[in-house]
């Protein structure tokens, strides 16, 4: 018997929208790279893309539990000397949303060029509204 392994070329790829509204910004995240990754298809396969598109919406009202809105900090440092920069989540959800679910994502996915190419089919967008309505994408629960 073989084993089957897929192919990214006879992958048809749906899309879906993930309403972050009440949830919490991780459990979100996790489900949206689980999807981007292909993971909830039968024919999964580890080396192969087998990934779908995923929109987020309502990123802004994406919940933190506990006290992460005053003690996280999403850190990156510009290469300089004291270039090290600070942004508490707190700030970070009332300015850019969409990048804090982003980075949730990101961090989700594997880190070579499979991880990179999945996270090219991920949609943001801090409102209800999105611009991929002519895909006519499900709603996940």
């Amino acid at each position: 018997m073989s084993t089957f392994m897929a192919n990214a070329n006879n992958i048809e790829r749906r899309w879906f929208v993930i309403d972050a509204a009440g949830k919490p910004l991780g459990k979100t995240a996790v489900k949206a790279a689980e999807i981007l990754r292909g993971k909830h298809r039968p024919e999964f396969t580890p080396h192969a893309d087998c990934g779908e598109f995923v929109i987020i919406v309502n990123a802004a009202k994406a919940t933190l539990s506990g006290k992460k809105l005053e003690q996280k900090y999403y850190r990156h440092h510009s290469g300089y000397i004291g270039g090290l920069k600070e942004v508490q989540y707190k700030t970070l959800m009332a300015t850019r949303p969409e990048m804090a679910m982003e980075l949730a994502v990101k961090g989700m996915l594997p880190h070579n060029s499979l991880g990179d190419k999945a996270f090219t089919r991920l949609h943001v967008y801090a409102g209800a509204d999105h611009k991929q309505a002519a895909q006519q994408p499900t709603l996940v629960d």
